[in-house]
């Protein structure tokens, strides 16, 4: 259902701080044109925490629209708080997302017992549920077992793995059939080697030709030419977290013009030594 590579989008915003709709709705043509098979918006990348709940389903709204059922649309609507997840997830359906991406809560560190009464409430609501494994922002990873037991739920579809390790996909696929989809860009190609089937990347916001191609090589089986295509972007996909994402990433699209590099605090720009960083690996793969 999920596989291919998807484009964890980042919010735009105005010198002012507003949302930026008319590069948000460029930025999607751009995702599509360019062979995406799915935009995911108002996650980590497109700086939910900072969205309120208003913004948060208007870029939803606006992705929706703007995607016109070209491509899936997966909604970031979790929350550290299950009614809060809850009520997003159920807003989201009615603009007609196609699946809703779900954090594990973060900060307040449930039990495994209550990661799993989280997630099956959430998938309760009937929208395809993509689990949300990234302990590096929740400090709770996803058990395994837990994943099992999740995997009964028939809208618990895929789940996101940004542990950063590759192991986790066979051991997800020897316990249950959920789809996986990789959460770091780096380690996409050895996951699809161990059977996922796709990315929800970072990186694609600025070469999203390249992310497709990678992915659809490794889902056709050729294998060499997604290995060269790792092998040219390795260094970007790396440097691309050389700060705390989506500011390397936002940073790189202001290079492109095609949004201004405007944060919303406590997120703000990258030091002048980074960027460069950034700036001389952009240069060595043509894109300035």
């Amino acid at each position: 259902m999920l596989q291919g590579a998807h484009t964890a989008i980042v919010t735009p915003f105005n010198k002012n701080g507003s949302v930026d709709y008319i590069r948000y709705r460029k930025l999607i043509e751009f995702q599509i044109e360019n062979g995406i098979d799915g935009i995911v918006p108002v996650g980590t990348t497109g700086e939910s925490p900072t969205l309120n709940n208003e913004e948060h389903m208007k870029v939803i709204e606006e992705t929706v629209k703007a995607v016109n059922g070209r491509v899936l649309v997966i909604a970031g609507t979790g929350a550290n708080s299950t009614a809060e997840a809850v009520e997003l997830t159920k807003q989201a359906k009615k603009l007609g997302v196609d699946a809703t991406l779900q954090v594990t809560p973060y900060y307040n560190k449930p039990n495994q017992e209550g990661l799993y009464r989280h997630f099956s409430t959430v998938a309760d609501i009937g929208l395809p549920v993509v689990l949300y494994n990234v302990p590096g922002r929740t400090a709770r990873e996803i058990a395994i077992e837990t994943v099992a037991r999740l995997a009964n739920h028939p809208n618990v579809v895929a789940v996101k793995e940004a542990g950063g390790k590759v192991e986790r996909v066979k051991q997800t696929l020897d316990v249950c059939d959920l789809e996986v989809l990789s959460g770091d860009d780096a380690l996409t190609l050895p996951m699809m080697r161990d059977g996922a089937i796709g990315v929800i990347s970072v990186v694609s916001n600025v070469v999203p030709d390249a992310v497709a191609s990678l992915v659809h090589a490794a889902l056709e089986g050729n294998w060499k030419a997604a290995q060269a295509l790792h092998d040219r972007y390795v260094k970007l996909f790396d440097t691309m977290f050389i700060d705390t994402n989506p500011i390397p990433v936002k940073a790189a699209l202001a290079m492109l013009g095609k949004i201004k590099e405007v944060y919303r605090l406590p997120l703000c720009e990258m030091s002048e030594a980074d960027k460069e960083s950034l700036r001389k690996v952009m240069v060595a793969n043509g894109l300035l």
